[in-house]
């Protein structure tokens, strides 16, 4: 291949910018971006928009039923997918029999029988898949991985990891598509699969067995009775929305409203339902166990309406105990609780509340010692993205094995859909029961 890699991008959402950026700005000596396609003509034209302000001209849109057309006709390379998380497989499957490579939004897919079809189809063609998994590149979680590679702590025990989504954050899931389990797999597949492929990643293992338990406990129906809930179906045009903390007033981001409300017409997609609505089918409160081939245990729990933003890992070895306590946000300011937190529009902005990280190393008869770690990067996840696509763009070198196959996007997805089994039975999984990698 000469010049650039053609690109399409097929899902013109906001993550989508993210991948637009680091194409036609960071990364145009090796990368092009040479179409757009979309189920909705509305936001394909905002992305047209947001790609001028980065100095590029507009390249070719498609309708999502032109995808395979649009394939061969700008002869692409790759394809870019942010499309909703259950079409993630029709379209990666259909990229990779075109004979095209593919990159892909986590999670890979929402159920087992995408997950499959992605395999197969990646055997059959010999194509590649990268899963976007960008948690591998923040700085303080590549150092845990040197440390436990380094064997810090020695052979690994057991892994405590929590994860707190705040009512800023957190709620966000249950205004749009993500709050329907068909759409999303929930949050043990939609959110938790970053960090299950951070545990897979960490201990170089895979998951084996896998119970949960878990609840629609805070938002939807059920948390009415905690008495937050408001009367309305959307935030748009609701005078009961406007006070609101739990409310998204789209008419006050520029951007949420170019993206979403103006284009609504062409597809009637709502982005600023009621947090507390009747048709939410994921869990808000989900505690889950994990046994990997190499032994190790991890118990694990993510709660999607806290009053702070983090998470607290625990690595228990033979020799020690390595401990991280990330505090993105140490609260939500009512002032700013209706506002989109930086997280929520995908890390471009942190939150103007206070955070810290602490990374500490308790060896066996020492004192503990608290690592260095690098200072955190206000924009794209930690810096985070930027380094993902320095690798996946720009041809950067990744001494850690941070860039994650079509296999590493199978094993998050299965410890959710495992997971997400166990919750339906009441009954722990074994993960190679359901697929054997």
């Amino acid at each position: 291949m000469t010049g650039p890699k053609r690109y399409a991008l097929v899902g013109t959402g906001s993550r989508a910018e993210m991948f637009e950026r680091a194409v036609v700005r960071d990364h145009a000596a090796t990368a092009s971006l040479v179409a757009l396609c979309d189920t909705n003509p509305v936001r394909v034209q905002a992305h047209q928009r947001f790609l001028a302000d980065l100095g590029a001209g507009p390249v070719p849109a498609y309708d999502a039923a032109d995808f395979t057309e649009m394939l061969a006709k700008e002869q692409v390379d790759a394809v870019i997918v942010t499309t909703m998380d259950s079409t993630h497989a029709d379209y990666i499957t259909r990229a990779l029999r075109a004979g095209c490579d593919v990159l892909t939004e986590k999670p890979m897919t929402t159920d087992l029988a995408g997950c499959e079809a992605i395999l197969g189809t990646v055997a059959e063609t010999g194509r590649n898949v990268t899963v976007t998994f960008n948690y591998r590149f923040s700085p303080v979680h590549e150092q845990v991985k040197r440390l436990l590679d380094e064997g810090a702590v020695g052979e690994i025990g057991s892994v405590h990891f929590e994860w707190l989504l705040d009512v800023r954050h957190g709620a966000d899931y249950f205004r749009r598509w993500h709050r329907e389990k068909e759409n999303s797999g929930g949050l043990l597949v939609h959110k938790s699969g970053h960090h299950f492929d951070l545990v897979n990643w960490w201990l170089s293992a895979r998951p084996v067995d896998v119970f949960a338990y878990g609840q629609l406990f805070f938002y939807g129906q059920t948390g009415r009775r905690h008495g937050y809930a408001r009367d309305y179906e959307r935030a748009h045009g609701s005078a009961a929305a406007q006070d609101d903390p739990f409310a998204l007033h789209l008419a006050d981001h520029p951007r949420l409203r170019e993206l979403y409300l103006d284009a609504e017409p062409a597809d009637g997609y709502q982005r600023d339902r009621n947090v507390f609505g009747g048709d939410i089918t994921i869990e808000d409160d989900l505690a889950v166990m994990v046994r990997y081939n190499t032994g190790a245990t991890m118990s694990y729990h993510l709660t999607a309406y806290s009053p702070w933003e983090g998470y607290r890992l625990m690595v228990n070895g033979s020799r020690g105990r390595l401990e991280l306590e990330v505090v993105e946000n140490d609260h939500v300011s009512l002032g700013a609780a209706a506002a989109l937190k930086g997280a929520a529009l995908h890390g471009e902005e942190a939150a103007a509340e206070q955070g810290r990280v602490r990374l500490t190393l308790h060896r066996f008869w020492e004192p503990p010692v608290e690592i260095d770690v690098p200072e955190k990067s206000r924009e794209g996840h930690g810096g985070a993205d930027a380094k993902m696509a320095a690798i996946l763009f720009g041809g950067a070198t990744d001494p850690l094995r941070r860039s994650a196959t079509e296999r590493d996007g199978a094993l998050a997805l299965l410890t959710g859909l495992a997971a997400n089994r166990a919750l339906a039975t009441g009954a722990p999984v074994h993960v190679p029961d359901l697929l054997t990698l």
